[in-house]
């Protein structure tokens, strides 16, 4: 069955979206892609916007979002757009996945353009904190910003792997590449993100576009993750003194393994293995959290892990991929149909 939630969209205009219940569906499907019908395509213009609020209830986000914004290197316009509507327990973030800030802006154009998507995201309005942590997977998405644009951290690419960008789909391979290491080979625009080979436009680590990285006061909430739980920017009010948020993960010292299978060399952060977590070795936990006034929340560093290394709830299932893993960052997606 299908469901129309009606938004109040900064109290001058009304949307209706309409989406489907049924408890089998699967959100990004492309069949699915019809059922979400956008009536009027108007609301609050975030292009280059810099966030500001600080609540932690996706449902104070609810509304209708767009933003122009341009690719660098190759003089593009898109528009973004971003539906943020609820359904029984969730919230759902529908957007095109163009972000709201200029893009491949590097030194260098991205080896892949990119394209508008289509691509929906629920979690719930009550996120709870797990028995156990869940560990990041190539075969799900991370989070989901404020802008519509999803965060993807890992990397497909492995020493000894092919030839170390694609093909890495074992999550217990060792050596993984960390793509916002400086020399990394994995090109990434200001914003420490590129586009996967169908187009799709996402985040490694900080989108400083979406923040202040210098202020006087603690960062906003850019997003939230698959478990429900805010991220915020890297500012903290610690006893009234703001200053960036530190990670408890240290680089190793020392030597890498040598031989077979191992890179050799010294510890300097080319790959996730380079990082040990050292617990109150600096403000956050595993994840990368911490709960501030009872509320728990992800932050973004300066340093590894940069946004979330675990997920301290349960993510919801819409997050992830719908397409085999052997498959991610080198497959040709079907033409689908968009609502914008």
């Amino acid at each position: 069955m299908h469901q129309v939630t009606r938004i109040s969209l900064l109290g001058f205009m009304t949307i209706a979206v309409v989406t489907c219940t049924s408890p089998s569906h699967k959100l990004n499907a492309e069949s699915h892609a019809a059922a979400y019908q956008v009536t009027a395509q108007a609301g609050q213009d975030i292009t280059n916007m810099t966030l500001t609020k600080r609540s932690n209830h996706c449902v104070d986000y609810v509304g209708q979002y767009h933003a122009i914004a341009e690719d660098d290197h190759n003089h593009q316009h898109y528009t973004a757009y971003l539906t943020i509507s609820t359904l029984g327990d969730k919230c759902v973030f529908t957007s095109n996945a163009i972000p709201n800030h200029t893009y491949n802006d590097g030194k260098a154009s991205l080896p892949n353009d990119v394209k508008p998507q289509y691509q929906v995201y629920q979690i719930t309005q009550s996120p709870m904190v797990a028995a156990h942590t869940t560990p990041l997977s190539l075969r799900q998405d991370n989070a989901i910003f404020l802008n519509g644009v999803k965060v993807d951290v890992l990397a497909a690419g492995c020493y000894g792997v092919g030839d170390g960008r694609i093909g890495c789909n074992n999550m217990n391979q060792p050596w993984r590449y960390d793509p916002i290491y400086r020399l990394s080979m994995f090109a990434t625009d200001s914003h420490h993100a590129h586009a996967q080979p169908d187009g799709t436009y996402h985040y490694h680590a900080a989108p400083s576009a979406l923040f202040s990285e210098h202020g006087h006061a603690p960062s906003p909430v850019i997003g939230f993750a698959a478990d429900g739980f805010p991220i915020f920017g890297s500012l903290i009010d610690d006893h009234g003194n703001v200053r960036p948020v530190t990670s408890s993960y240290q680089l190793r010292t020392g030597s890498r393994p040598s031989g077979a299978g191992n890179p050799g060399g010294q510890y300097d952060g080319r790959f996730r293995d380079d990082y040990i977590y050292m617990k109150n070795s600096g403000d956050l936990d595993e994840c990368n959290g911490m709960t501030v006034n009872g509320v728990y929340g992800y932050y973004i560093t300066a340093t590894f892990p940069y946004i979330l290394n675990c997920f301290k709830g349960t993510p919801d299932p819409s997050f992830d991929k719908k397409r085999p893993e052997h498959q991610r960052h080198h497959h040709r997606r079907p033409p689908q149909r968009r609502p914008w």
